[in-house]
């Protein structure tokens, strides 16, 4: 090889070392760069983990700070809560899963008096052990053994019930014990030493006040019959005496007194029903009653005075509401004689209006009555409405003080309807009236009948001829909720100007703005429309009795008017097939004469009474001579052999001597009283065939009273003062078949005159 071979060989050589040179220069450099790269991520990632670490590292000062903080706290809070635990003078108490104290505060170790034993994880079982062995307990007569078994079985129940122990000096510990989820439990001992005492003193008072109770409604039945007593006399003679020949004048002396007697056994009445409500001793007898027929008789009743007043009074009763339900009408009566009583007494002109509505409830068979008393009186000041149910209450001021009366009304009524289940109300404007109501909710009696009858074919328009009045008003709506068309007139003149032959019915009140109702009436019939028919209202049963009212018109309604009453009246204007029952007495008044009858049936229907029957014996058991006279003057008319006894005693001795047919017994009387001569009379008659009906006088009148009466015998019940009607019926019922009529020839003639 020459020299310029290699030469070119070299040079070949160095450039291919030159190449890789700078080839692995390049490699080198590059291995730099991503050393470097690596090197700075790695130094960012280092800074942050340090960064990371501080700040850990801080965090774990803070935890460890407040967690410092918060054991510092739990345990201030542990000990305020053992030093509060420790304060009250309640004991407290843990105890684990297994029965055993885990904690106690001093008033509950304190309980076994300072025992050494007593401290943490000393067993439930042997705290009973201990409060038994060391006489820390009275269990009384009860046997420790028995008593520890009890208080254990207690314990282990998931949840034990509170009981009261008694320690040995006196104080009563009631013990709560609460288990928690994990077993322990949390037991509790309460001092109710002072509390036990409070209901001892409690019931001692209630006791007294029992006692007092007794002894008032003693007292108060007492005085009934110290007040009765000569009441029968004073009432019973004025009656008796009203009876005899007396002129006007002396006739008003003697009614005078007869009202003031009764009025002040209304007083009695008062406040004898308002003790038996406060006692809760008034019982309610519930039964099947007519309330528009009970209505009807208070209106009556009231009705007098209503009318010396000038007063109308008014009744709507719902034509679709029953009229028979079951309740007390004793009771409904009294609320209702109350609140009709007071609107007539505040009362001096217009009316007081009655409106009686219901909503039945077919599925529970009952009524929800409302009765509404709305009356044009003086009023009732709204700063004193909320007070007028409260017991002795009267709106006192210068206006009403002429007015008597206890102020026990309205409390009782309200006391009333509260115990029948009801509620009572009032609204009021003073000088303008008031408007009292009441809500009472009654059975209704399976076939009350609430239907309209159907009104004559020939009934369709009725002219209503009264001035604008809420009678008018009623009126108006009852004739038109039957089917009929009526046109209103306000007087006399306008009805006869205006009246055309499509009028099938003229209705007129008795006072009408510009004649009377009876000049009305002749008028019409003496004119074009003789045929129509009328009928007239009137509140005076005077003059609904009148021959020459009666003759002028087609019948006489008297207001306040029943529906029975209307529709019979109605019913039977014109000749159709409906037929309408027999109107309803009018309380009080006399059942209705039977036709004489003449000839041979007459004869055939005689009995002639025998000759030489005895006459029927009487007794009367009675100490009082008054109450003895007024008895005698009562059935002295009646064909009756009558004796008296002084007491109980004697009583029975006339009973064995005269063979009384029917005895009246007082109930207080000397030596043996009423009840207690009448068992003896029935011990008498025991194992014969003998039975003498014993008829009860009392002047008490406590509730109560009636039962323990007929409950020692007795068949029946007055109260005094004696009612002479009652008395004769009571002698009528027990007439036997052997005796005598009670009525001879003269005293039949002097009752007949």
């Amino acid at each position: 090889m020459n020299l310029a071979e290699k030469l070119m060989e070299e040079r070949r050589a160095r450039l291919a070392a030159e190449r890789l040179l700078e080839l692995k220069q390049a490699e080198l450099s590059a291995a730099n760069r991503k050393l470097g790269r690596h090197a700075l991520a790695l130094t960012r990632q280092i800074g942050a983990t340090q960064a990371e670490v501080a700040k850990t590292r801080d965090e774990n000062k803070k935890v460890k700070l407040d967690l410092s903080t918060a054991n510092e706290k739990v345990e201030k809070a542990e000990q305020r809560l053992w030093d509060s635990l420790g304060a009250i003078e309640d004991g407290f108490a843990f105890f684990d899963s297994d029965g055993k104290l885990i904690s106690a505060n001093d008033a509950y170790l304190n309980l076994f008096d300072g025992l050494e034993e007593v401290t943490p994880g000393v067993s439930y079982v042997r705290l009973l052990q201990i409060l038994t062995d060391e006489g820390l307990v009275n269990t009384a007569d009860q046997d420790p053994d028995l008593w520890r078994a009890q208080m254990n079985e207690r314990w282990l129940s998931p949840n034990p019930e509170p009981i009261v122990v008694r320690m040995w000096d006196d104080r009563y510990l009631r013990l709560l014990d609460q288990r928690g989820k994990s077993g322990d439990m949390v037991s509790m001992a309460l001092d109710i030493t002072t509390t036990v005492q409070y209901e001892e003193e409690l019931q001692t008072a209630r006791e007294r006040a029992e006692a007092a109770n007794r002894a008032k409604s003693a007292f108060l039945a007492n005085m009934s019959h110290e007040i009765r007593t000569p009441m029968n006399g004073v009432v019973g003679m004025a009656e008796l005496l009203c009876d005899t020949g007396l002129s006007e004048e002396q006739r008003l002396y003697a009614q005078t007194i007869k009202n003031s007697g009764e009025a002040l056994l209304v007083i009695i009445n008062d406040v004898l029903d308002y003790s038996k409500i406060e006692a809760q001793k008034l019982i309610l007898h519930p039964e099947p009653f007519n309330l528009e027929r009970c209505v009807h008789e208070v209106l009556m009743l009231l009705q007098p005075t209503a009318k010396d007043k000038g007063l109308t009074l008014l009744l709507d009763y719902d034509l679709f509401l029953p009229n028979t339900f079951v309740g007390d009408p004793g009771r409904i009566r009294q609320v209702l004689t109350n609140l009709v009583g007071n609107a007539v007494k505040f009362t001096n002109t217009g009316h007081v209006a009655l409106q009686i509505t219901g909503i039945g409830d077919p599925d529970e068979g009952t009524c929800s009555v409302h009765i509404t008393i709305e009356d044009t009186g003086i009023g009732i000041p709204e700063e004193k409405v909320q007070h007028i149910f409260g017991e002795f209450n009267q709106v006192e001021d210068e206006r009403n003080r002429q007015f008597e009366g206890t102020g026990l009304g309205l409390a009782i009524s309200k006391r009333l309807l509260e115990l029948m289940g009801g509620e009572i109300w009032v609204e009021s404007e003073e000088g303008k009236g008031s408007c009292f109501g009441f809500r009472i909710e009654l059975p209704v009696v399976a076939d009350s009948d609430t239907s309209i009858p159907p009104m004559p074919p020939g009934l369709h328009r009725v002219m209503v001829v009264d001035q604008p009045s809420v009678m008018r008003d009623i009126l108006n709506k009852q004739l038109a909720m039957l089917g009929l068309e009526v046109t209103l007139i306000d007087d006399g003149a306008s009805a006869l100007a205006t009246l055309s032959g499509d009028i099938d019915l003229v209705v007129c009140d008795e006072h009408l703005a510009d004649q009377e109702g009876a000049d009305f009436c002749q008028q019409l019939r003496s004119g074009s429309w003789s045929n129509t028919p009328v009928l007239m209202l009137s509140s005076d049963p005077v003059a609904v009795a009148d021959p020459r009212n009666q003759s002028i018109t087609n019948g006489m309604l008297l207001k306040p008017i029943q529906r029975q009453e209307l529709f019979n009246r109605l019913a039977t204007l014109h000749d159709d097939p409906v037929q309408a029952s027999p109107p309803e007495p009018l309380p009080g008044a006399a059942p209705p004469a039977a036709p004489a009858q003449t000839g041979p049936a007459a004869t055939e229907n005689v009995t002639p009474l025998p000759c030489g029957r005895r006459k029927m014996r009487v007794l009367a058991a009675e100490d009082n001579r008054t109450n003895q006279l007024v008895f005698r003057k009562m059935v002295k008319d009646l064909n009756i052999d009558l004796q008296f006894a002084m007491n109980g005693i004697e009583a029975v001795e006339a009973y064995k001597s005269f063979q009384p047919d029917l005895i009246f017994m007082d109930i207080s009387m000397p030596l043996m009283d009423g009840k207690e001569a009448t068992q003896k009379i029935r011990e008498l008659e025991y194992g014969t065939e003998t039975y003498v009906p014993v008829v009860a006088l009392t002047a008490h009148a406590m509730t109560g009273d009636s039962d323990g009466i007929l409950a020692a015998g007795l068949d029946h019940y007055l109260t005094k003062p004696l009612r002479k009607a009652l008395i004769h019926e009571r002698i009528h019922a027990y007439l036997p078949a052997e005796a005598a009529p009670l009525m001879d020839d003269h005293a039949a003639q002097s009752g007949a005159a």
